[in-house]
């Protein structure tokens, strides 16, 4: 039997390929799955369970599918939804993890996080992601009117864009979008793990980070699909 993990889908209408593509993945190999572990960014974003993305609705339908089947769906919050709450949860049976989370893999004790956490060197960003997972933030927020909330996640979502770009230009992307070597080293530490699994970066690999540790990088489904699988012999990164 496998465990499998996904992260960084990125589903909106406007890509409804990859909304497919992630349909006949719940559809078909996660049904014999052990596990299923989404590990953020499931959408381009998220303002709230009232949100009425029609990407939303075909995720619901097809998890809950998959998780009346018999097989457990555990979601760790993105920097797209982490707005995403209990009752769409329950809509699709899956189950919200702290991020991060200790998981036992076949025996072996594995950190599991979004990712966004070990950038340590995108102050900027870790200034906002603390600010937006204030509760207080979140329920002023949610309390405003299902138009604003969408208005205010396009121009996020613009912004975002903008600042990477300059990021490009000025050569500091691939290094203060990317995790902190130093941080990653504290993690393994203090969670006194050997493996960790997380997404975010868009950078797929597995990593040996020294002394019996390894970093697996999920990959984004921006242009076709990315799963871990993970068994007792051993974890295989691939493209769908």
């Amino acid at each position: 039997m496998t465990t499998l993990f996904v992260a960084d889908l990125h589903l909106d209408p406007v890509r409804p390929e990859i909304t497919a593509l992630f349909g006949g993945f719940l559809d078909g190999e996660a049904r014999s799955a052990d596990a299923l572990y989404i590990l953020g960014d499931l959408f381009e974003a998220w303002v709230g369970d009232d949100d009425p993305s029609e990407a939303g609705a075909v995720v619901a339908d097809k998890l809950h599918a998959l998780t009346r089947s018999g097989v457990p769906a555990y979601f760790i919050h993105g920097n797209r939804d982490f707005l995403l709450g209990e009752t769409y949860a329950q809509r699709c049976g899956m189950r919200l993890l702290e991020d991060p989370t200790v998981i036992d893999l076949y025996g072996v004790p594995t950190l599991i996080l979004h990712g966004d956490l070990l950038c340590t060197d995108d102050t900027a960003y870790q200034q906002f992601r603390t600010q937006t997972r204030d509760p207080l933030w979140q329920s002023q927020f949610l309390a405003q009117p299902l138009a604003v909330r969408l208005a205010f996640a396009e121009q996020a979502r613009a912004a975002s864009k903008a600042r990477y770009g300059e990021l490009q230009a000025s050569g500091q992307s691939e290094t203060i979008t990317d995790a902190a070597p130093a941080t990653v080293q504290d993690w393994f530490q203090r969670f006194g793990v050997t493996r960790m699994i997380h997404g975010h970066t868009h950078r797929p690999a597995i990593h040996d980070e020294g002394n019996g540790a390894t970093r697996i990088v999920l990959g984004d489904w921006y242009e076709q699909g990315s799963v871990l699988r993970v068994d007792a012999d051993g974890a295989v990164l691939a493209a769908l």
